[in-house]
């Protein structure tokens, strides 16, 4: 497995969590949501975790993804619905057509990106004065005994660990100057909020057998002993409440 190829992992992203209803609301509300035409790319759009919540806001528009097991999965859940329409296709180059979009967003992989070739991208299909968001969902973990106790496990597994996805500090420290810095685009705002999962232990193994980052650095072998180590910390539990901060950086096409 490779930093940032899903194909594997595509199955377990099911057990995902959502992004909070609330920032992607406050955000909306600033773009003007409810206007008659209104549309939305999805772009990098995984399963579709980020593409149930906008269309649970009511929204429509198209869902790209590169990755064919991953959109597989996004295909299927949309099944019978007709909100997005999902194709394939990346951040740097949506095949989407220009100046169509009112809210482009990418959801926990804007970081996987060239980001200067994806904000011309996203500039390229947004109409005039239309917003690029970038959101990630990390888990807030923070004065949580439990999820500290994991993460810390984590860490003494893999001492050398570092983090890439669920917006690590390391990986986000510099989008304001990114997203400022575009010559595409200008004006940006700041959402976050919290928000809490209650997962059953089965749920909450699947989301850590979707990691990407944790298993690459690991190892099969010592993934395999990290994931028997949360069962046992987690066996006493009948259900598992996750903290959650939706993080969004947005920006105006200028």
């Amino acid at each position: 497995m490779k930093h940032g190829d899903f194909t594997a992992l595509a199955k377990a992203y099911i057990n995902r969590p959502g992004y909070s209803l609330d920032v992607l609301s406050v955000i909306g509300s600033f773009a003007h949501m409810e206007r008659d035409g209104f549309r939305v790319a999805d772009v990098g759009a995984g399963t579709g975790k980020l593409t149930e919540c906008l269309a649970a806001l009511g929204l429509t528009g198209c869902a790209v993804e590169p990755n064919d097991a991953m959109r597989a999965e996004g295909i299927k859940a949309f099944s019978g619905k007709d909100s997005f329409a999902w194709s394939k296709g990346q951040a740097e180059a949506t095949r989407l057509p220009s100046h169509s979009f009112d809210w482009v967003l990418m959801g926990s992989s804007f970081h996987w990106t060239n980001t200067t070739e994806a904000l011309a991208e996203f500039h390229r299909i947004l109409k005039p004065g239309g917003l690029f968001t970038a959101i990630w969902n990390p888990r807030d973990i923070k004065g949580h005994p439990l999820h500290e106790k994991i993460e810390q496990m984590i860490y003494d597994e893999v001492p050398n660990m570092t983090r890439v996805s669920s917006g690590s500090q390391g990986k986000i420290a510099n989008i304001e100057s990114i997203l400022t810095g575009d010559e595409h685009f200008g004006h940006l705002f700041f959402v976050e909020a919290k928000h809490e999962v209650a997962m059953s232990k089965e749920r909450y193994m699947g989301v850590w057998r979707s990691v990407n980052d944790i298993r690459v650095q690991a190892g099969e072998e010592k993934f395999a002993e990290i994931m028997r180590n949360i069962e046992k910390i987690i066996e006493p539990y009948d259900e598992i409440v996750v903290p959650y901060k939706s993080r969004a950086w947005t920006v105006i096409a200028k």
